[in-house]
């Protein structure tokens, strides 16, 4: 598994950078955001994906990586709602949101490395496309326990399924050869 973590910290590195980059630009502006608003947001995301995956033109020039990035943030920033709450304006220094975001990345690492034990790193197997399928799944998951006002029977709850996302946007761009390439 060092292989998967050291793609996975690679990975990372380069949304990290992004996010912290955009910190820097915007502030916590995100921090206003309700979770179905982020919800929604990662939704648009997956479903851009699978549109590039299905047509064979292309009327804006980019890949499916930067969308996953998007992903991979976008559910670090509902993580961190859920932990503080939704504010009516930024209130996190950039050293907060940076050292919160490292927080949720890291429980999510271990989620994934938990997993891949009871697994077996079933996901290396897998296609790209069945990954993103998935994350539309739980987005749509997500949705419906936002809609039922966060309860559920019997379900995981909301964290969960966006820590699952994280991990299948991170295996998704390691099965792209992301991690090798950059």
């Amino acid at each position: 598994m060092n292989n998967t973590s050291e793609q996975y910290n690679t990975i990372i590195s380069i949304c990290k950078n992004l996010y912290t980059k955009k910190l820097q630009d915007y502030g916590c502006a995100w921090r206003i955001l309700r979770l179905p608003s982020l919800t929604d947001q990662i939704f648009i995301k997956a479903q851009r994906i699978r549109s590039l995956q299905e047509n064979d033109v292309r009327k804006v020039d980019e890949d499916e990586s930067s969308e996953f990035i998007g992903i991979i943030n976008y559910c670090v920033m509902a993580l961190i709602q859920i932990e503080k709450g939704i504010t009516s304006k930024p209130d996190l220094s950039n050293e907060e949101a940076i050292a919160l975001y490292d927080k949720h990345i890291e429980e999510t690492k271990n989620l994934m490395f938990n997993k891949n034990h009871d697994y077996g790193e079933a996901w290396r197997e897998m296609r790209v496309s069945s990954c993103t399928d998935i994350i539309l799944q739980k987005l749509l998951r997500v949705k419906q326990i936002e809609d039922n006002q966060g309860k559920t029977l019997v379900s995981e709850g909301i964290d969960a399924n966006y820590q699952d996302m994280i991990n299948y946007a991170v295996f998704s761009l390691i099965l792209m050869g992301f991690a090798d390439s950059n």
